[in-house]
């Protein structure tokens, strides 16, 4: 028998009063989104700023009522058993919730304090969580002096204190360096591995495909993808491949889209990209096609899908150009 999911969708919508006083246009933030979530996942929410993460989080989170729609999260209605829910969930906005004038042991201990434990055993969960996040050397210096992985890694700390069985992380790794970023995944794997379901939201495409066991993707507040990394890069067969081609871009595509190998092919920021067959056979047809035309190529590049291609290939557009 399947489990129930910590964390079900459906219909779930936001919308926010837009433009200036008087009038009654509306801004669509969550446009109906149908979620499952299964407990002891890394769940994965991946779209560029403004598609509508944030705000579905803070939804499920219990921190925005939905306009319309429902969530169930822990086995809960986010709307009329809030504090149901707040018991057994986790935190961690983009922005964190450390003071700077406190040190990273008094956070955690009063993080403990205010869910209802004892002073004795705050302490000792902080002690706990400080040498599980290899915190330990800085725990008595005050949080303004923390980098910013040891800031965010404190952060996930104050999320965890409670004990939760879901964690909600807010872009958890914007701004650090490869470095410090490769070191909060192993902790949020960590966190997977004990039993704590993740849900994290990201447009970090390497970040998604590292870390997540399932991610559905999200553009202008809709689910457009969602299941495995793999599976998603499945559903595109064959390879790419991405042409240079010197302000060519639509005589190139309306030559080489004719071809039998050729499954699609479109233009984007002056770019032809191809999905093929087979890459290794595309390549030199591809070339003798170009060069018959007097088209000779700037650059050219062959690889296996991407998270990139599925969003392309779901929303017309790159994640990275839009995240960029």
């Amino acid at each position: 028998m399947t489990a129930d999911p910590i964390i079900q969708t459906t219909a779930l919508r936001r919308t926010f009063k837009g433009g200036g006083r008087g009038t009654k246009s509306e801004v669509v933030a969550v446009a109906g989104v149908d979620l499952s979530v299964a407990a002891g996942d890394i769940f994965g929410f991946l779209g560029p700023n403004g598609a509508g993460k944030t705000t579905t989080l803070r939804i499920l989170a219990t921190l925005l009522p939905p306009t319309s729609g429902s969530a169930c999260v822990a086995g809960f209605d986010v709307a009329g058993e809030a504090r149901q829910v707040r018991t057994r969930i986790g935190y961690v906005a983009q922005s964190g919730g450390s003071y700077r004038e406190s040190t990273g042991r008094e956070e955690l201990v009063i993080q403990g304090r205010l869910f209802g434990m004892s002073k004795a055993d705050s302490q000792a969960r902080a002690a706990e969580l400080l040498g599980a996040l290899d915190l330990v050397d800085a725990a008595d210096r005050t949080c303004g002096t923390y980098s910013g992985g040891m800031r965010r890694r404190l952060n996930i700390g104050i999320g965890m204190v409670h004990r939760p069985a879901l964690l909600f992380l807010d872009e958890p790794t914007t701004g650090l360096d490869p470095q410090a970023r490769a070191r909060l995944w192993d902790e949020i794997r960590k966190l997977r591995d004990t039993g704590t379901t993740v849900f994290l939201t990201t447009h970090y495409l390497e970040e998604a495909d590292a870390l997540c066991d399932r991610l559905a993707i999200i553009d202008h507040g809709r689910i457009v993808a969602e299941g495995s990394p793999d599976e998603l890069k499945r559903q595109i067969a064959g390879d790419v491949l991405t042409i240079g081609v010197n302000g060519n871009g639509e005589k190139v595509v309306a030559l080489l889209s004719k071809q039998p190998f050729v499954r699609e092919a479109g233009l984007e920021d002056g770019l032809v990209r191809l999905f093929v067959d087979r890459g290794e056979a595309a390549v030199p047809a591809v070339l003798r096609l170009l060069d018959a035309e007097g088209l000779a190529p700037s650059t050219m590049d062959l690889h296996r899908p991407s998270l990139d291609d599925v969003f392309l290939k779901k929303t017309g557009r790159s994640l990275r150009e839009s995240a960029a």
